[in-house]
């Protein structure tokens, strides 16, 4: 059976979407196709999320999806639509390295209001996460952080500020746990 949805799919794969979906991201058999169904009803028919060019979770919001930019490898990819009830609001912009990888509840949050005026967007830095990046579920990254490469962020963390390579880090706010010590 699964050769025969394979030679299926490579049949289709003319068709921009699905050479996307099977052949770019390697979706198809991670994730689920009633899934990925409801995410395309929801952004094609609803119109929730329509400008976001690659799949998301139907449950998941995207703010200023043009100023997020990523690397659309499959771990990323899947972690978009895989995990639900992420929020990602990237009115100051989001930078996404390699291997991104998040669980459900994810919040990337760029920007604050103005306080002097809350209709306002202030100006602060984007959002930068290195290469092979865990988040964990729940956790929040607030405005003009950074986080390095090979960082494992745990579950319900807040992260207030930036962080380098190569640490494990929890809490709220978080802080560094330990060295992530990782053999290349």
């Amino acid at each position: 059976m699964r050769k025969i949805s394979k030679a299926i799919m490579n049949f289709f794969c003319f068709i921009p979407c699905i050479r996307n979906y099977h052949k770019r991201w390697k979706l198809f058999g991670r994730v689920p196709l009633g899934l990925l169904w409801i995410s395309w009803k929801y952004r094609r028919i609803y119109g929730i999320n329509r400008g976001v060019k690659f799949p998301l979770h139907f449950t998941s919001r995207i703010i200023q999806p043009k100023k997020i930019s990523m690397n659309f490898d499959p771990t990323t990819v899947g972690s978009f639509a895989l995990s639900g009830d992420c929020y990602f609001q990237a009115l100051n912009g989001i930078e996404l390295g390699k291997n991104f990888l998040f669980a459900p509840g994810v919040k990337l949050i760029s920007s604050n209001h103005d306080f002097a005026d809350k209709s306002l967007v202030a100006k602060a830095d984007p959002i930068r996460i290195g290469d092979n990046v865990w988040l964990g579920a729940g956790a929040i990254v607030l405005p003009g952080v950074s986080i390095g490469s090979n960082v494992v962020v745990g579950a319900g963390s807040v992260v207030t500020k930036s962080f380098p390579d190569n640490v494990v880090i929890a809490g709220n706010p978080a802080r560094i746990i330990r060295e992530n010590n990782i053999e290349q």
